[in-house]
């Protein structure tokens, strides 16, 4: 199958630190992490190494950063063919502040909002788009030129062009931040109403088939006539970044394995879960191998169902 993943691409410096850092404080750090970002990126490249055939559309700057993000593509196997170079802007560079205590980071990002691809054509037909709504004309021609393939939103970011193309794909995958800032419902696990009610609200909206990812405690969706939540694998994170971009590009991964929406979460799950026990987003990506046998570990689902009093127990 032919992937295009269309959106943002950024270079990343990552700083760990002992504890989240204060004003008026200078830090002397003894680790610095670099490498290529971004959230369709990180989704391309996992496809790529994972031996996909996917095409990768963002926009660069013409200079030192934008070379080795195009680098690093050609070396995941991504094709290239549709990333453009900006003479007028530089690379967007991300500052990733990661808090070795919990794992959990703040990124400062340099981004140029001016910056946007040029309007083009691409000459294969693609079997599925992956957008994360960055990049918002051109993923809307995108989605209504070819309304044969299977699209798929990125909903990470809270935005306008984000909310309005969830509209016109198959699989809105959102953050929880954004469920429950379109629906205007706080997801209370401790409160089954509140998980249904968030969840009903989303398919009303958008009318399609709807993923919510809840970073450690997993993935909340509807399958076989139910609304679940499948928990995630519990692990040793030391660098969240990019977990869930990884977790989409195993989404698609899983979609043009034609697994069941079940399993796909599953796989999902366990990949962004492993992307977390190393530094870095592009270069946490974790092998077909490892995700295997982590797998075969996770042999049974974790799930609740919307018939359950009680969803707390399933979140300790």
């Amino acid at each position: 199958m032919k992937i295009l993943c269309v959106g943002s691409c950024t270079y990343d410096i990552t700083f760990p630190v002992d504890s989240f850092i204060k004003e008026n404080t200078k830090y002397r750090l003894n680790t610095k992490i670099e490498c290529p970002g971004g959230s369709n990126l990180n989704a391309a490249c996992l496809l790529g190494k994972w031996d996909m055939e996917v095409y990768f559309c963002g926009i660069i700057g013409n200079d030192y950063y934008g070379s080795k993000i195009k680098k690093f593509l050609e070396k995941n196997n991504v094709n290239t063919s549709y990333l453009q170079f900006s003479n007028d802007y530089s690379t967007t560079i991300n500052t990733v502040i990661v808090n070795k205590e919990n794992g959990n980071r703040t990124i400062l990002s340099a981004k140029n909002d001016k910056m946007k691809l040029d309007d083009f054509e691409i000459n294969f037909i693609p079997d599925l788009i992956l957008t994360d709504g960055s990049e918002y004309e051109l993923s809307k021609k995108m989605l209504k030129k070819y309304p044969d393939a299977i699209s798929i939103i990125d909903a990470g970011r809270i935005d306008k062009n984000v909310i309005e193309l969830s509209h016109l794909v198959d699989f809105t995958i959102c953050s929880l931040d954004f469920a429950e800032y379109v629906t205007n419902i706080k997801l209370n696990f401790n409160n089954t109403k509140s998980v249904i009610s968030i969840y009903e609200s989303l398919k009303n909206m958008f009318k399609n088939n709807i993923i919510v990812t809840l970073g450690e405690f997993g993935a909340l969706y509807y399958y076989e006539n139910k609304i679940k939540i499948m928990k995630s694998i519990t692990v040793d994170s030391i660098d969240t970044t990019g977990a869930g971009d990884i977790f989409h590009g195993a989404f698609v991964y899983g979609t043009c394995q034609k697994m069941s929406l079940e399993n796909i979460i599953k796989l999902s799950n366990v990949t962004a879960a492993l992307s977390t026990t190393k530094y870095g987003s592009s270069i946490s990506i974790p092998s077909k191998k490892e995700v295997k046998e982590k797998l075969n570990e996770y042999r049974w689902f974790n799930i609740y169902r919307q018939s359950s009093k009680n969803w707390s127990s399933f979140i300790r």
